[in-house]
C-alpha cells in the first residue's frame, strides 16, 4: 500500500510496521467517534425507549408490561443501547477511516468507485433502518393480536431491547445486499445475467423476510417492506447489465486496435 509520497521515499510505500500504525491510528479514531456518539447517546437513550415501548404500551394497554428482572438490567440497557446509538451514529465517519486506510492502494477510477459505494451505503443502511423503524408498530399490533382475551403479557426488557435493535440492523443490512452485488459485478465475480436468472429466489426471500419480520394479518407492513428490496434488487440487476455491456464494448474495442495496429519494421 502506499502513502504520500516524500522526497526520500518517491513511491510513498510503506512498511509492516508503518502498515500497522496506520491501521492502529485509524481504529482509535474510530473507537474515539464511537465513545463520544454513544456518551450522546446516553442522553437520548430514555426518550429512544419511550419511542420503542410506545408501540407496546398501545397494544397491550392494561394487560401488558416491560419487565427489568433484576437491578442492574436497566443500566445494562442503559449500556448496551447507547453503544447501538452511537455506532449508528458514527457510522460515516468510521466508513470513511476504513476508506481512507484502503484508499492509497487504489487507482484513481477505483478511488472513485470506491468513494461512490461509501456515498451509497449510507443512506441505504439508514433508510433500512428507517423503514423498520415505520414497520416495527404494525408488527407489534399484529403479534399483540394473538394474545388470548383476559391474559396478560409480560414481556422481559432485555429480549425485548434486543430483539427491536437486531430488527432494525437486520432491515439495514438487507439494503445493502444489492449494493454488494452491484460490487461483486464491477469486480467481475458475477454477472448481470447470472444474477438476473435467480429472480424467483430472490422473490421468495424477500417476501419470506418481509413475512417473518412482519407478521400478522395485515398485509401493508409486509409489503412496504418487500416492495423496496425487490425495487432495489432489479435496479442493482439493471446497473450490471449495464456495466457488462460497457465491458464488453471496451474488450471488443481493444482486441479491434490490437487487429489493426502496425507491426513494426525489423
Amino acid at each position: 500500500m502506499a502513502r504520500a509520497r516524500r522526497k526520500d521515499n518517491p513511491e510513498g510505500n510503506m512498511s509492516l510496521g508503518e502498515h500497522l500504525k496506520e491501521a492502529r491510528n485509524r481504529f482509535f479514531a474510530s473507537a474515539i467517534a464511537i465513545v463520544v456518539c454513544s456518551i450522546a447517546g446516553g442522553f437520548f437513550w430514555k426518550p429512544f425507549v419511550g419511542l420503542l415501548t410506545a408501540p407496546v404500551k398501545e397494544a397491550a394497554g392494561d394487560r401488558g408490561t416491560i419487565n427489568f428482572g433484576t437491578q442492574t438490567q436497566a443500566f445494562d440497557q442503559l449500556l448496551q443501547g447507547s453503544l447501538f446509538l452511537g455506532f449508528v451514529a458514527s457510522s460515516p465517519f468510521w466508513l470513511y477511516q476504513a476508506w481512507a486506510y484502503l484508499q492509497p492502494a487504489l487507482t484513481k477510477k477505483e478511488q472513485r468507485m470506491s468513494l461512490g459505494f461509501l456515498f451509497a451505503a449510507i443512506p441505504l443502511f439508514l433508510g433500512g433502518v428507517y423503514l423498520a423503524w415505520l414497520i416495527y408498530p404494525h408488527a407489534v399490533r399484529a403479534l399483540y393480536a394473538f394474545v388470548p382475551e383476559g391474559s396478560t403479557y409480560y414481556l422481559a426488557a432485555a429480549e425485548f431491547i434486543q430483539f427491536v435493535l437486531r430488527l432494525h440492523l437486520a432491515f439495514g443490512f438487507a439494503f445493502l445486499v444489492p449494493l454488494l452485488l452491484v460490487g461483486a459485478n464491477m469486480l467481475g465475480f458475477v454477472t448481470g445475467k447470472r444474477v438476473a436468472k435467480a429472480w424467483r429466489i430472490v422473490v421468495f426471500v424477500c417476501v419470506a423476510f418481509a413475512a417473518m419480520a412482519a407478521p400478522g394479518p395485515d398485509l401493508f407492513p409486509m409489503f412496504a417492506l418487500a416492495a423496496p428490496m425487490l425495487i432495489l434488487f432489479f435496479v442493482a440487476v439493471l446497473v450490471c447489465m449495464v456495466n457488462d455491456r460497457r465491458r464488453a464494448r471496451r474488450t471488443i474495442a481493444h482486441a479491434t486496435t490490437d487487429e489493426v495496429r502496425p507491426v513494426s519494421a525489423i
